[in-house]
């Protein structure tokens, strides 16, 4: 196993301890206070953002992993490689927000949009 390697797993373990850590002992325990601001009429859009963006951190250290053990890789990475993971990561960090905020807090378009155009060029 080369130093890329454990570098990969080193990302994804990160990623994963802090969303479960962070769920766990920070959010969960942020959620409970009674100042939240109140945005769009009260704190479940606040809530919801807080959320996905807690997680959006996860998955862009799962696709900097990702990077890292196609990088570790014999053959390398290559352009289409690393346009496919931003791509494929983007279209996942997008979901978050569509999804938690029922699409009201609107970094999804953004993200699909990213997504769209380097998966496109990951293809030629």
């Amino acid at each position: 196993m080369s130093p890329l390697h454990i570098a990969a797993i080193l990302a994804f373990l990160l990623g994963l301890a802090h969303s479960v850590l962070g769920e766990r002992y920070i959010l969960v325990r942020l959620f409970r206070r009674a100042d939240l601001p109140k945005l769009f009429g009260g704190t479940a859009f606040t809530t919801r953002t807080l959320r996905f963006a807690w997680h959006l951190t996860t998955l862009l250290w799962w696709g900097m992993a990702v990077l890292l053990w196609q990088a570790a890789e014999p053959d390398g990475i290559t352009r289409a490689g690393v346009l496919a993971v931003i791509g494929w990561t983007s279209l996942a960090a997008g979901v978050l927000p569509l999804v938690i905020t029922r699409g009201r807090h609107l970094s999804w378009i953004v993200l699909f949009t990213i997504a769209a155009i380097a998966l496109v060029h990951a293809r030629g």
